[in-house]
This record gives C-alpha cells, structure tokens and sequence, in this order.
C-alpha cells in the first residue's frame, strides 16, 4: 500500500514538475513558434579599451659580481638570497700582498722625490755659476735634464702607487647597486680572479621592467589612437599575474623598440612598474620577480565612446566576424562586421553595425539567418557588469 502511494505521489510530482518546465519564460515555447531569443540594443558607451599581450617581468639592472683582482678569497659575510644596498660589502679577498705593493710603490714615490729635491739644488747651483768663469752652461743642460728625468720618474712611481692602491680597493668586493644577491656561487678558500667568472649576482628590484611583444599593425593602430591624447600618457600598463590576479600597482610605458623583428613581426614594448615590499607571514617579499611571464594589460586613461555589444554575441568562420541582428519584423539576418579595440567581455564594433540594432545575444543556437524568432531583452548589461 505504501509503495502504492508513493509511485502516484512520484508521478505528480513528474507532472507538475513538466507543466512547470514549459512554464518558464526562456523556454516557453510552443510547438512550431518562433524560438525565443535574447538581444541587446547596439549602443555608443564609454568604454575603457584594454589590450593584452604576453610579456616578461625583467630587472632594470642585472649585475654579475667578478673579481677584478687574484686573490684567495677569506669572507663572503653576506646572506643569499637577501637584498643587499649599494656598497654593502659581498666578498673580502687577501689584503697582504696588494697592502705591501702599495707600501712598496709609495717608497719609490719617496725615492724619486728625493733625487728630484736634489737634481733642483744641483740646477740652480749650476745656474749661479754661469756668472762666474767656472760655470759652463753644458753643466747648466746636464743638470736640468736629468732633473726633467726625475719628474717624469716621480710621475711614473705616483701612477704606479695608485694602481696599487687601487688593487688594494678590489680586495674588497662591495655592491654596485642596491638589489637581491644570487646564491655565491665560489666558495672561501678558493683563489679567484678576473678568469675566475661570476662570484655572485645582484638583480635591481624595484622598479621592474615589463616587457611584452606588440604585432606592427596592431602598434600603429595603438598609436593612432594615442599619440593625439598624449602618447604614452595616455595609458596606464596593468599586469596579471600568472596565477591569473591582476596586480595592484600601476605603470607607465617609456620606450618602443625602433626595429621589428623581423622572424614575428612584432615590436618589442617596454613599461615600468613598481615592486614594492609586501608582509607575507613574519617576511617582506615582492611580487614580481625577474624573468617571469605575465600578461601586459595596456589600458586607456580615458574611456572612449564606440558603438559597443557583448563580446558573446560576437561569432566567427573563416570569413571573418559576424553577429545575428534582429529586423524590424523580428527576422534573423546574419550580419559580418569589424571589430575594433575589444576586450574579453566587451566588444567594440568599428563597421558593419548601426546604433540601435537588435543584436542576438542568448539562444545563439537556436537561430540561422532568415528565421523568424520572438525577440526579448536579454539578461544584466555585460559591459555595466564589467565596470566599463
């Protein structure tokens, strides 16, 4: 009895459940009458034009540390991976032979000093004898000669006591710039030099460049749209990052390569962004790091007015792009048109289409052109969805 009531209790649920079906207004649709379909009204709305292309985070300096001088190296006090400033002191190499070179080069220097002080007393006393009957001036030439010679000796020792000094300067490998220090790559201990490769290196860190590649049609047609409004003050560069979030700092471009390559056609462009320090846990760390891939978003300062429709109405074949535009007496015809500055959510149409048309954007499948269809507004405005 009791598996009795529930099959009938099932089977009106069934039923209700039908009734209800053709109930709803998406699908209530009569056998052999128009398919319902959905459509927005082309309009001219402002809309922030955005461009994406694939591109690269990279250092605005990039240093690779080398020894300019032989020696064993005694101390690497610093930490890998850390950030470092300029002048921070990364390796420390033997100071004892280079410390007596330059003790060595400073006693020539007294040397020559002397005899010099000496080859001027013998010059002037020639000079005095001149007005007397012992004096010869060949004597007076002799001695101003070798007295020449002496300078250009002190000269010599002076230039040969600075390089020493300065190869006791290189015994103390410091930072050249302020940036984040690599892993050491020579060990103490081991003796190094100019041969010896790189010691360590040290990326910038803030700014960071971004750099992205830009097809030429796609380059001219960005700076006739932008160099009437300020060139690339007219844009602000957006980045997301690769786990698909869009990073919260702003920049600017600043350089365009004056050459295509000529293998992809494109233009390489480049933008600077900023890397600031952020808290993760008891750590600061920032976001960008060097070499990796992001998506370079170039993006309008000032919204511009176009002729604008969702970017899901927009379909394709290998004639190009089309959408399905509804006429006056609710007829399907099939309609190509040119694209212009788009974005994933907002298409912005340049020819093909009037302000004003009906253009199918729900039941897509449902229709084909020549077919009569009962119109009706479609869902929220993607384009008001979106911010634009």
């Amino acid at each position: 009895m009791t598996s009795a009531i529930a099959l009938r209790f099932a089977k009106q649920f069934a039923a209700a459940s039908f009734v209800f079906f053709l109930a709803s207004p998406v699908f209530a649709q009569v056998p052999g009458s128009p398919p319902v379909v959905g459509y927005v009204v082309a309009e001219k709305k402002p809309v922030t034009q955005i461009q994406e292309f694939i591109g690269r985070i990279e250092a605005v300096n990039k240093v690779n540390v080398v020894a300019r001088v032989s020696a064993e190296l005694e101390e690497a006090p610093f930490k890998e991976g850390t950030e470092v400033k300029k002048g921070d002191i990364l390796y420390q190499l033997e100071k004892p032979p280079y410390e007596a070179a330059v003790e060595s080069a400073k006693a020539s220097v007294d040397q020559f000093h002397a005899l010099l002080r000496n080859a001027v007393l013998t010059t002037e006393r020639y000079k005095k004898l001149l007005s007397s009957p012992a004096g010869q001036q060949s004597s007076v030439d002799s001695a101003l000669a070798q007295q020449q010679s002496y300078e250009a000796q002190m000269l010599g020792a002076q230039a040969q006591q600075k390089t020493a000094e300065i190869n006791l300067g290189y015994t103390t490998i410091r930072s050249p710039i302020d940036g984040k220090v690599g892993r050491i790559a020579v060990t103490v201990g081991n003796i190094v030099g100019p041969t010896s490769g790189t010691l360590t290196t040290i990326v910038s860190q803030d700014p960071m460049y971004v750099t992205f590649p830009v097809p030429s049609p796609t380059l001219l047609e960005l700076g006739r749209m932008y160099a009437s409004k300020g060139g690339f003050d007219a844009v602000v560069l957006r980045i997301r990052l690769p786990d698909g979030t869009l990073y919260a700092e702003k920049g600017k471009l600043d350089y365009v390569d004056p050459s295509v390559a000529t293998n992809t056609d494109t233009v390489t462009v480049r933008g600077t962004i900023p890397n600031p320090l952020r808290k993760s846990g008891n750590e600061s760390l920032r976001p960008l790091i060097d070499g990796e891939f992001v998506t370079a978003l170039v993006e309008g300062v000032e919204p511009v007015v176009a002729l604008a429709i969702p970017r899901s109405a927009v379909l394709s074949d290998q004639q190009g792009d089309y959408v399905y535009v509804i006429s006056a007496d609710n007829v399907v015809t099939q309609r190509r048109i040119q694209l212009g500055q788009s974005t994933a959510a907002v298409a912005m149409i340049s020819a093909g289409l009037s302000e004003g048309e009906k253009v199918v954007t729900e039941g897509i499948q449902r229709v084909r052109p020549n077919l009569k269809v009962a119109p009706q507004p479609a869902g929220p405005d993607p384009i008001k969805a979106n911010g634009q």
